[in-house]
């Protein structure tokens, strides 16, 4: 052998076995977690030999965990011709399964069709008995429960449970019983259908199913949770699983309508900064996916969060874009009208909603903003009305977070009645209910109407103690709203630091947000012209000269806090 000859030889025996380090590297990231940097060892492999099917269907599932679609979509695309033309059809109709799946789940029903179909013909050549038969029937048993035959879905179910275990897939198996689940909860049978939510979770914390299950039966938990009204599961297994990410490179477990649930329950435990974080990045997310419908879910969620924060230009600016997206803005836009003293308007709108055909966990918000804008509009008998068909969800619904919404609102009515003692019950059954539920806004909000209830018994003390309690947590986050609504129910002006009004302290809330005068006009409804002489009295007031001087007043006085969003 000639030197040259050597020199090739030698230099072919280090390409493979760099080529062959790259690619083990990468598997090896992959069985650390670390998604981020397996990618990278896939695409410099890729570049000096060919990757085998394996490889490629590997780096497809690292590529969707960190959100790199495309690259998930080539390389699932090559894993399934890969696994075909090495006559492996159940792997081929696995990636195909998959690539179809994530698909429909980004808002591209077409194409993820096609490769369902695709899955469907290579699947003739599997066994009859192959676990990947069960696979392409669970997105035809979720379209079933979704279009409200959850008994027939409930089999489909069963039998792809059975057949994993059997198989000992842990994601069939994992997933089999993520759907029996949803359908018992939906058939009514919620106890046996959250013990089946359980059985799934404990699957996903345990690292007993893949990473990519694992974010599909999250989502899927925390929306049939919610759905049941069960909030303490869904944040128990949220916390769970927050920890299982923390422990993975780059991981993204969280896409479209979960993002948006994830900002809904941050916001009930009062953490409205990491609420709106979490909607903004939902918002980000959803808009590279122009056919996902959970786009106008992230702006009516959005809205409710600038709703409440006294933004009403920001938020009426998001109703109308989940309007936009075919969302209902119901209860969220009375309520924003009631707040504007719209009052008349709110109870148009509210009266309409009833009118569809919604959702238990729909109805629920829509009868409890009803029984607020009734009360404040002096309609004690719609109120009652209301009321009573929350008497109805209440006893469909075991849940402690049902059961706090009902209390609430019957307190409202009965005090409204002007049966203040009758109130008190419902009224601190809510509050705690809230407060074990670790929903601090909440149960403020009952503690406001607690307070009214035992003022009008002559119990002066006592109403102080609870609006105090309202103040404090209010203020702490800014909730310029509730504030306003605070005053009103004592019925005296707002006894704020620096002796501001209630309005004063909804401008300084947005002055120290960092907001022109125009900005804070905007989100008030009002002219320019009432900022600055709103913030010439707030001037005035704290004996500043200037706006930098009245934030700094602002958060040493607690008006507003470090964590609002």
């Amino acid at each position: 052998m000639s030197t040259a000859e050597g020199d090739r030889t030698v230099t072919s025996r280090h390409t493979v076995l760099v080529e062959q380090d790259a690619r083990a590297r990468a598997h090896r990231s992959c069985r650390e977690r670390a998604w981020r940097a397996a990618c990278a060892e896939f695409a410099a492999a890729e570049r000096s030999t060919e990757l085998a099917a394996g490889d490629l269907e590997t780096w497809a599932v690292a590529s969707y965990l960190i959100g790199r679609f495309d690259a998930a979509y080539r390389a699932w695309a090559s894993a399934h011709h890969a696994w075909s033309e090495a006559g492996e059809p159940g792997r081929s109709v696995r990636c195909a399964f998959w690539q179809g799946l994530t698909l429909v789940l980004r808002g591209e029903h077409a194409r993820g069709g096609g490769w369902f179909a695709r899955a469907a013909r290579v699947l003739e050549h599997c066994p009859p008995d192959a676990p990947e038969h069960a696979y392409l029937r669970l997105p035809a048993a979720l379209q079933t429960l979704e279009g409200g035959d959850a008994e027939t879905a409930l089999r489909v179910f069963v039998e792809a449970g059975a057949l994993g275990d059997a198989s000992g897939d842990r994601d069939l198996a994992t997933l089999g019983r993520l759907g029996q689940g949803q359908a018992l909860v939906a058939l009514g049978e919620v106890g046996r259908g959250t013990a089946m939510l359980d059985e799934a979770m404990l699957a996903v914390v345990d690292d007993e199913v893949t990473p990519l299950a694992a974010g599909l039966v999250y989502c899927a938990v925390i929306i049939t949770c919610q759905r049941a009204f069960d909030l303490q599961r869904a944040q128990r297994w949220t916390t769970a699983l927050s920890a299982w990410c923390a422990e993975q490179q780059g991981i993204k477990p969280y896409r479209g309508q979960c993002l948006v649930h994830r900002s809904q329950l941050l916001q009930l435990r009062g953490e409205w900064a990491e609420a709106m974080a979490e909607i903004r990045a939902a918002c980000t997310h959803l808009a590279d996916l122009p056919g996902d419908a959970a786009q106008g879910m992230a702006f009516y969620q959005l809205a409710e969060l600038q709703r409440v924060r006294g933004a009403f230009g920001e938020a009426e600016d998001a109703y109308r874009e989940a309007h936009r997206w075919a969302h209902p803005v119901q209860p969220g836009m009375a309520l924003l009208r009631l707040a504007q003293g719209r009052v008349g308007d709110a109870m148009a709108a509210l009266r309409r909603a009833l009118e569809d055909d919604l959702v238990p966990a729909e109805r629920v918000r829509v009868l409890a903003a009803f029984v607020e804008v009734a009360v404040a509009a002096g309609e004690p008998a719609e109120a009652r009305r209301a009321v009573a068909d929350l008497d109805g969800l209440a006893a469909r619904f075991a849940s402690p977070h049902l059961e706090a919404i009902h209390d609430h609102a019957r307190g409202q009515m009965l005090l409204a009645d002007g049966d203040a003692a009758g109130a008190l019950r419902p009224l601190g059954s809510a509050r705690r209910t809230w407060q074990q539920l670790d929903a601090p806004d909440e149960a403020a909000r009952s503690a406001a109407h607690l307070g009214a209830a035992y003022r009008s018994l002559g119990d002066h003390d006592s109403a102080v103690l609870e609006w105090d309690t309202a103040r404090r947590r209010f203020t702490e986050v800014g909730a310029v709203t509730d504030l306003a609504r605070l005053d009103e129910l004592c019925g005296t002006p707002g006894r704020h630091p620096g002796g501001l009004t209630a309005r004063e302290v909804e401008v300084l809330v947005h002055v120290a947000a960092g907001r022109t005068n125009r900005q804070v006009a905007a989100a008030l409804v009002v002219s320019e012209h009432t900022v600055r002489r709103h913030v010439h009295n707030i001037f005035a007031k704290l004996g500043v000269a200037s706006r930098a001087e009245a934030t700094a007043w602002a958060y040493q006085e607690g008006v507003v806090s470090t964590r609002r969003g």
